[in-house]
């Protein structure tokens, strides 16, 4: 009886011997889970912000080359004249409501020296400049100037 008792009692010294070790391997494993899943959020994280920092950069690279383009033409736009009596009348835009009357429309285009206008298209004399506006839109295709 008494080897029995021994023998339960040396089983127990084992089995409790071998409890930590598993548990310590078990909580080492979740513990190098964790890590594996914190590295994973920090590269999501670092790549969603260079992403982000590429989204920013290049709408920076688009508000200046818009600003350029637009100093660009308003500079060029100063150093030519326009049309008309005033000179503000430039190819693309539109023509004013006062000139689609039809006393302005040039139909005797050959006796003015111009090109034959595009179907769809007529000349308009604004002061002593011609200017080839769309019949249905008015905007201005072409400007001939009478220096």
């Amino acid at each position: 009886m008494k080897n029995k008792t021994i023998a339960r009692a040396m089983i127990a010294v084992m089995l409790a011997g071998s409890l930590p070790a598993m548990a310590q391997d078990r909580g080492y494993r979740d513990h190098r889970d964790d890590r594996a899943q914190e590295r994973r959020e920090e590269r999501r994280e670092y790549r969603q912000e260079r992403r982000e920092e590429r989204r920013e950069a290049r709408r920076d690279y688009r508000d200046d080359r818009r600003d350029e383009r637009q100093a660009y033409r308003e500079g060029y736009r100063d150093a030519r004249r326009g049309a008309g009596p005033r000179h503000d009348l430039y190819r693309g835009q539109r023509l004013p409501s006062a000139y689609h009357n039809r006393q302005y429309v040039v139909d005797n285009w050959r006796s003015h020296r111009l090109s034959a206008p595009p179907r769809g298209y007529h000349w308009v004399q604004v002061g002593g400049d011609y200017v080839l506006a769309a019949i249905a839109t008015g905007i201005i295709a072409s400007v001939l100037l009478n220096n």
